[in-house]
């Protein structure tokens, strides 16, 4: 009995315990969300956030009890304002902030909660220098650009371009992102090779100037990294330039997915600009959630006559509410109390209104950081969870190629596995495989209408022709032959080096400077030393590869035979009997001949006396002494009864 009664009693105060914890927690929490209302992003994002909201005060499981109130302002996309909207949105004692929308905002109001210690969670801020290190309380909430920059440079190398143009908007947005650009592009040996910044709300007219500078530069491949709401006049001015056609590549970050989902439908007027781009957007895995909150969204948006349709960023400003108050629902099950304290710093000194003292501190602002960089849950961007750097796991694109009235999906990117036609949830379940072999992209249309991979630069219209030097001498004009004006050059060796030039992938322009005055042959040793001084780029002619020549330019390759020969006529040969007798002359032959006989002399006179074979009459003898002599030519005399010292 007494046992049961201990356990009675423990039951009873666990559940006072439990009721008194239920009525500790507040009954409603404040969270801010700070974006621009007029926006590609912010009307997707406005009603994903409202719809969050909704859901999580309807949902049991979470902040139970207690009531998620939301409280919005309105950036108007100016920094100024969005400043001011921000410090408004602090004095009403939120406990963390969804937004901003704006990287430059971003810049900003991290100072303020870095102070505050409200958390600061961007469902759309993608600038990289947007660092943990340097702003604590600042969360992304999305994909940052570092890696989209990453999937850039991983297409550029895929088709093994070296070099790019980047056009971007000049604030911290677009110069974060193309400084990782840059160093993406560096990883994989490229490089940014002209960089080409649009002012913000800037007009036709600057934006007209930067494309022309744009096109006079080689680079074909274009990088183009501005804000959704401005961006589609930049292919409309260049399509007027004629930089849409074949040639061209068009490399766009995430914006354009984003104003082509917004679209719905899809504009066909601005569709005809933009034939042939490829275009990444966020990856966000197929789910049942997904696909409801898709068909509860376009409901919503009907009923309130809402022009523009869901993107991406309304998916990531959905999980951000999502996140916060899972956070939230962590930090009051920990027994913390939402309590705000005056910041001693923050004084209204010498008469100023500018209210700085009704900026509190949140107290529990780090406890809350803390849980949420915990988080680990599945929305519907897929999984939600954040690494040592404080991004979130598992970046990956979708990489689309616009075509006709809508785009093709022809690959992924993702940190994982880089480029591949497969989706990034099932490569995550193999090893890894990043190798060149691995890589891979279904066929694109380019801009022209054209399945052929563009070269990716040419010669740029601004650039100096190559400044080629050509000897004009009055011998071996069949070599080369200069005259008055540099269309005025022939001869083999200006053949080859035209030959040469045609098999460039890419045109160069040459202008041909004659030296010399075609009536003496100018100094080749001159005309070499002119590349060393800048004065020439190249020669082209008959030049001979010495030592001293060597030292101050480069040679090519030999493309004519210069070795030792013999010149001699040729005759009609004749043959007979008597050809054995053409290798002497006649001479020759008598002098072999008298030799013979004197030999056949001496022999006689040494042997005549012990020899018979060397006597009897004068006829025989004299006989013997030419047989044997003759006989020397034709047989070798060894025996000793012959010859005898």
């Amino acid at each position: 009995m007494g046992a049961e009664r201990l356990l009675v009693l423990c039951l009873v105060l666990g559940a006072v315990a439990a009721a008194a914890g239920q009525r500790r927690r507040p009954s409603t929490v404040a969270m801010g969300a700070l974006f621009t209302y007029d926006s590609v992003i912010g009307r997707a994002a406005r009603l994903a956030i409202e719809l969050a909201v909704d859901d999580v005060n309807a949902d049991k499981a979470v902040l139970a009890g207690t009531k998620l109130n939301l409280i919005t302002q309105d950036t108007n996309c100016s920094g100024f304002l969005g400043t001011i909207e921000a410090l408004q949105l602090m004095e009403k004692e939120v406990v963390a902030v969804i937004g901003p929308q704006s990287s430059g905002i971003g810049h900003v109001i991290s100072h303020v909660v870095n102070e505050l210690h409200v958390p600061l969670l961007s469902f759309a801020a993608t600038d990289p220098t947007l660092s943990a290190s340097e702003y604590p309380y600042f969360l992304r909430g999305t994909i940052s650009d570092y890696f989209q920059m990453h999937a850039v440079a991983s297409i550029v190398d895929y088709y093994q371009w070296k070099e790019v143009t980047a056009i971007f908007v000049d604030d911290d947005y677009g110069r974060g992102g193309v400084s990782a650009l840059g160093d993406a592009l560096a990883a994989k040996r490229a490089r940014i090779s002209y960089k080409a910044a649009i002012p913000p709300n800037s007009n036709t007219d600057v934006i007209n100037d930067v494309l022309f500078r744009v096109n006079m530069m080689e680079s074909r491949v274009l990088v183009v990294h501005v804000n959704p709401d401005a961006g589609m006049r930049i292919f409309s001015i260049a399509n007027k330039l004629r930089m849409m056609a074949s040639g061209y590549v068009w490399i766009v970050t995430d914006w354009l997915a984003a104003v082509l989902d917004s679209s719905g439908s899809g504009d066909f007027k601005d569709m005809s600009y933009i034939q042939g781009l490829i275009v990444l957007r966020h990856h966000t895995p197929d789910s049942d959630a997904k696909k409801k909150f898709i068909s509860k969204w376009n409901n919503v948006a009907r009923n309130r006559s809402i022009g523009s349709a869901l993107n991406s960023y309304g998916f990531y400003a959905y999980d951000s509410v999502w996140i916060a108050a899972r956070a939230i629902d962590q930090l009051l099950d920990s027994g913390q109390q939402i309590n705000f304290s005056a910041d001693p710093r923050l004084n209204d000194s010498n008469g100023s209104t500018l209210r700085l003292s009704t900026l509190k501190i949140f107290d529990g602002g780090e406890q809350l950081l803390q849980q949420l960089l915990l988080t680990n849950i599945t929305g519907l961007t897929g999984r939600v969870q954040f690494d040592s750097d404080r991004n979130l796991v598992r970046p990956a694109y979708d990489i689309l190629n616009i075509g006709g009235s809508g785009s093709r999906l022809i690959g992924y990117w993702s940190n994982y596995s880089g480029l591949s036609v497969v989706a990034p949830e099932i490569l995550y379940q193999k090893p890894p495989d990043t190798s060149m072999s691995a890589q891979r992209l279904y066929s694109v249309v380019w801009p022209g209408d054209t399945t052929t991979k563009p070269r990716g630069w040419v010669f740029p219209n601004n650039g100096q022709p190559l400044r080629v030097g050509v000897p004009n001498k009055p011998s071996f004009k069949e070599l080369v032959s200069g005259g008055n004006g540099s269309d005025n050059v022939s001869g083999y060796s200006i053949d080859i080096f035209n030959a040469a030039i045609k098999l460039l992938p890419y045109p160069v322009p040459c202008q041909f400077i004659t030296i010399g005055d075609g009536l003496k042959n100018p100094s080749y040793d001159d005309i070499i030393s002119r590349i060393s001084t800048n004065s020439l780029d190249a020669v082209v002619g008959d030049f001979a590869i010495v030592r001293n020549r060597t030292k101050i330019a480069e040679f090519t390759q030999p493309y004519i035979e210069a070795g030792l020969v013999i010149v001699a006529p040729v005759r009609q040969a004749t043959s007979s009997a008597w050809a054995f007798l053409k290798p002497f002359t006649l001479e020759m032959w008598c002098v072999t001949g008298a030799l013979f006989i004197f030999v056949g002399v001496v022999v006689w006179i040494l042997e005549h006396r012990t020899n018979e074979e060397f006597r009897g009459s004068p006829r025989r003898q004299v006989l013997t002494i030419f047989w044997f002599s003759f006989s020397t030519m034709f047989f070798a005399h060894s025996k000793s009864r012959c010859i005898t010292y």
